[in-house]
């Protein structure tokens, strides 16, 4: 007998009063598989904004998106995507009847095609016909209107994901999937084509499945995460509230940090510096122009956080902040210890020697003063 979930029903998509994204999934083992293992998978994610599917390698991002995409027709459970549903136990929308993009590592582009033949190709794939409104907009926000009569052999591999995510666009979806579309990209051109991302979070009301084991990624792009180890999900919300924990796995330890977002107050021009504010104080940063309606995210580094017992004013540092230990936990190295701090109501993270902490007698509840050396602008 066919499983339920195997059977692809023709009809029209049941919707249903749920918004956001709601996703769960078993996949189990296949001694037959090369590198298999078991994907349990359970969240609930914002129907809007970019959502960062983040992990070690081998943790079941891509399994996860490919579930998602309708690419694994074995996996059971349930898929609703802002009031559709696309999966249960009795019905399965084929992957050609859902309505998402999918950009991968490779811009797997038409070769033939030039890159205005690649965007008109999904143009005309589309049930829904773009108009000419739409094309001019995703040309604009992604950049390429000096390259659509090249073909995609004459691009640079930033030039093709970006004429590849257009296409995406094109389709028209209700969901557009990433699966670490930067990772084949070497630094220069990552640093080239994340300006357009961040365009495409703010041009397109399309909620977006980022995949990625970069930080840096991550801090710059996303407002909501999902942290995944070895097929499960261990940890799900918003972006400064996870990255504001001690005891999750984002990153190797000097790069373990919070962020914040500020807002933009003042700029001295005489020392190039701007003043911004959040709920738990205010930070001097080196001047950014063309911010965002005044908003800045900020990431501070745990290594760039100093503690003391009373207020230091004598010190080159400029960031002095109050705050109170709310945990204690003991780093990847056996030396240091890791403090999750509370400002406000934001937390920080410190990384601080074993010796420093016993020195000052840092205990949770303590009130402490935080200077933070620097602060790293997200661009």
């Amino acid at each position: 007998m066919v499983d339920k979930v195997d059977k692809i029903k023709e009809s029209k998509k049941p919707v249903i009063s749920v918004q956001g994204i709601q996703a769960r999934f078993q996949l189990g083992y296949d001694p037959t598989a090369t590198n298999s293992f078991e994907l349990d998978i359970d969240i609930d994610i914002p129907g809007q904004g970019i959502t960062a599917i983040f992990g070690e390698s081998g943790s079941g991002k891509t399994s996860l998106l490919r579930c998602i995409a309708g690419l694994e027709k074995k996996a059971s459970g349930c898929l609703i995507v802002n009031g559709e549903l696309w999966q249960d136990a009795s019905m399965f929308v084929p992957t050609h009847k859902r309505s998402l993009g999918y950009v991968f590592q490779e811009a797997s582009l038409f070769e033939h095609l030039t890159a205005m033949g690649n965007l008109r190709y999904a143009i005309k794939r589309n049930n829904q016909a773009a108009n000419q409104e739409l094309l001019e907009q995703v040309v604009s926000v992604m950049g390429i209107e000096g390259i659509l009569k090249q073909f995609p052999q004459q691009l640079s591999g930033g030039e093709r994901q970006r004429v590849a995510i257009a296409r995406a666009l094109l389709s028209q979806p209700k969901l557009l999937l990433m699966d670490e579309p930067l990772a084949s990209l070497d630094t220069a051109r990552k640093l080239e084509i994340l300006p357009y991302l961040e365009r495409l979070r703010s041009s397109f009301n399309i909620p977006i499945l980022y995949v990625s084991h970069a930080v840096d990624e991550i801090v710059r792009l996303a407002d909501h995460a999902v942290i995944m180890r070895q097929g499960e999900v261990i940890a799900q919300g918003a972006i400064t509230e996870l990255f504001s924990r001690a005891d999750l796995p984002l990153g190797v330890s000097n790069e373990v940090g919070a962020i914040l977002e500020c807002k933009v107050v003042e700029r001295d021009k005489q020392w190039h510096l701007m003043r911004v504010t959040f709920d738990g104080g205010e930070l001097w940063l080196p001047i950014v122009e063309n911010t965002q309606n005044n908003t800045q995210r900020v990431r501070v580094l745990a290594s760039d956080v100093s503690l003391t017992l009373t207020p230091h004013t004598d010190s080159s540092i400029l960031n002095v902040l109050s705050g109170q230990i709310v945990e204690i936990i003991n780093d990847q190295d056996p030396a240091m210890s890791l403090l999750r701090l509370k400002v406000g109501e934001s937390y920080l993270l410190a990384r601080l020697t074993q010796k420093s902490s016993q020195n000052l007698d840092l205990t949770l509840g303590k009130s402490i003063w935080i200077q933070i050396k620097s602060a790293a602008i997200v661009r």
